[in-house]
This record gives structure tokens, C-alpha cells and sequence, in this order.
């Protein structure tokens, strides 16, 4: 590689290069005109001189100070006196190509940040869309009650207790979808803090599954826990956000669960230091184009059957958050007119 392959090459290197070349080619010229002896010397210097000098000036005073405009444009930080006299007289100037790079990876991460943007502003219109119309419901049905109510309808005593019930129902779907939009946000902003503490999963388990066994009786759906999979495995979490996650899942495989089916819980040991929990149902199964944004707020694979069914389309959100929250993964498994199967993983608790 020759020197002026050179992609390092300051302006002071380039200009002397220059005007040594410019000054060489002169001199040469003046000695087949010259008369006396000292003229091409007299020649090379006066050249020399005057190329460098106007080169430097021109790479340094005004290249350089448009690329130095670009550099303020482009980063955000401003440099203290010492640390421009460092970058203009220590380190070495970059070159045009290194300029470029710095350009083109600046103009990436620009373009990164703007699809970014998009998405959370396509997120954001999309979240505040669905919770419209997930508080629209309730507070229309309350609505409509009280209307009815104050219509005269509060005198007949063979509606009024009955439209009391309806309207105290939707104002209860209207505080859990409040609840669980505070939860997702104080999990979101790390302000509850976890309680680490060992235990085994099975007992947590075996714990919701009895807080929930009237559901599953309404429907005569079996608790179950995938054979081998019984014995005790303890685990290091927050027993309670735990217990949340798991009330979520299994209520959700009960409600979406077919009748006379069955909910399986099933605990792998998958390694010396994790545990592996999944809650699966023999349901309807979900569609693979929803797997993806299953967990996101608001979504629901079926909404009119969803919203039939009940709850405020936040559980599968609260279940990421918790699980993300201790630091593991949730993921979720499905087929149509197979069912559905929800993991995560937890920390293995220390012998």
C-alpha cells in the first residue's frame, strides 16, 4: 500500500505531499529554462511554500470546519474547552472515509430510532383504542341501568333489584380492569418490589388450584398435574406475584377450556438452575397469527368470545410482566382443536 493509499492521511500530511509535488515538478521544468544555477531551488521554495500553505489552509479552515459542523449536528454532547483542544491537536484527524462511516452509522441509528418510534406510537394508538372500548362496555351498561332505573323502572320491584345486580357487575369489571391497569404500570415502572423466598411449586399450585375449584366444578373440568411431575420441586421467586401468575393461567385455561376437559399442570427441572412450569388446557386452541401478541395488553385472539366470557384482556399482560420482572421468560404453545399449553421459568432453589 503506498502513502497515499493512506486512509489516515491528516491535512497536514496531504498538503505537505502536495507541495512537494507540485514544487518538484516545477523546479524540474525551471532548469531547462533557468539561466542561473539557484533558480529551480529558488522556484521549489517559493512553490512549496505557496501550495502548502494555501492546501492546509483550505483542508483545515474549511473542510474540516464543515465536517466539524456536521459532527455538532449529528452528536448531542458539547465538548469543554480541553477536550477540543485534545480533539484538534492530540488525536489524529479522521479522514474523509472514517467522516462518512461515522455519517452512515449516525443515519442507522437514526433510522432504527425512528421505527422505533413508530412502533410505540402504533402501540400507543392501538393501547389507547382498545381501552376505550374496553371501559366503553361497562360504562355503557351502567349506563343504560341507571336510565332505565330513573325512567321508572325503579319503582317495579320485579326489575330493579335485577338491574342493580347487572349495573354493580359491570362497575366491578370497571375496578379490576383498573386494578390490573395499575398493576401493569407499577410492574412496568419496578416500584413493587420482589420478595424472594424458597418453596415448592407444586404446593403453590395445589393452592390455586382450590381457590379455583368451583369454577372448574361449574364446568366439570379436572385439576390435574402431568404424571412424574408431582413431587416436590422448590423454587426461589415472590410466592405472592407467583400466585398471581398462576391464578391468571389457570383461569383463563378453565374459562377457555372445554367443558368436562381438563387443566394439566405440569414442573421440569430443566437444568441445575432453573424450573420449567407450564399450565395447559384441552380448549379450542389459539391461531399461530395471534401466538405472537398474545401477551400484550388488550389483545385477544377472539374478542367476541373473550369479552363473553369475561375479564379485562390484562391477565396474559400482568402474567409477562411478573415473569419478566424475576428476570425469566414466558412463551406460550397452541393448536387449533388441540388446546393450549403457557410456560415460564423460574430460578431452582439452592440445596
Amino acid at each position: 500500500m503506498s502513502l497515499l493509499d493512506t486512509k489516515n492521511m491528516s491535512p497536514r500530511l496531504l498538503s505537505f505531499l502536495t507541495a512537494l509535488i507540485i514544487a518538484s515538478a516545477n523546479a524540474l521544468l525551471s532548469i531547462f529554462v533557468a539561466q542561473q544555477w539557484y533558480t529551480p531551488l529558488l522556484v521549489f521554495a517559493v512553490t512549496f511554500i505557496v501550495i502548502y500553505w494555501l492546501y492546509y489552509y483550505t483542508l483545515q479552515r474549511f473542510i474540516y470546519r464543515k465536517i466539524k459542523i456536521i459532527y455538532k449536528f449529528i452528536y448531542q454532547t458539547k465538548a469543554t474547552k480541553k477536550e477540543e483542544f485534545f480533539y484538534e491537536n492530540i488525536l489524529p484527524q479522521k479522514s474523509i472515509e472514517e467522516v462518512s462511516q461515522d455519517v452512515q452509522k449516525w443515519a442507522d441509528q437514526r433510522k432504527d430510532e425512528i421505527e422505533v418510534l413508530q412502533k410505540n406510537e402504533q402501540f400507543r394508538r392501538e393501547f389507547l383504542m382498545n381501552l376505550a372500548h374496553e371501559l366503553r362496555t361497562p360504562i355503557f351498561s351502567i349506563q343504560g341501568y341507571v336510565d332505565t332505573l330513573l325512567g321508572g323502572a325503579l319503582e317495579d320491584e320485579e326489575v330493579n333489584r335485577k338491574f342493580l345486580t347487572n349495573a354493580s357487575k359491570s362497575i366491578d369489571r370497571l375496578v379490576r380492569l383498573v386494578d390490573d391497569l395499575d398493576e401493569i404500570s407499577k410492574l412496568e415502572s419496578g416500584k413493587i418490589p420482589l420478595i424472594q423466598e424458597t418453596f415448592a411449586i407444586q404446593e403453590l399450585i395445589k393452592d390455586v388450584y382450590e381457590e379455583l375449584s368451583l369454577n372448574a366444578k361449574a364446568k366439570e373440568i379436572h385439576l390435574l398435574f402431568k404424571k412424574g411431575t408431582e413431587g416436590a420441586i422448590f423454587v426461589t421467586a415472590d410466592k405472592q406475584k407467583i400466585k398471581q401468575v398462576l391464578v391468571n393461567l389457570v383461569e383463563n385455561a378453565i374459562k377457555y377450556g372445554n367443558d368436562q376437559g381438563a387443566v394439566t399442570a405440569g414442573c421440569y427441572e430443566t437444568d441445575d438452575k432453573h424450573v420449567y412450569i407450564e399450565i395447559s388446557d384441552d380448549g379450542p386452541g389459539i391461531a399461530e397469527e395471534h401466538l405472537a401478541r398474545i401477551f400484550e395488553r388488550f389483545y385477544r385472539a377472539d374478542r367476541s368470545r373473550s369479552r363473553a366470557i369475561g375479564g379485562t384482556g390484562l391477565g396474559l399482560a400482568i402474567v409477562k410482566h411478573i415473569v419478566e420482572a424475576h428476570g425469566q421468560a414466558v412463551n406460550v404453545r397452541s393448536k387449533l382443536g388441540v388446546g393450549s399449553s403457557f410456560g415460564f421459568t423460574l430460578d431452582k432453589a439452592k440445596p
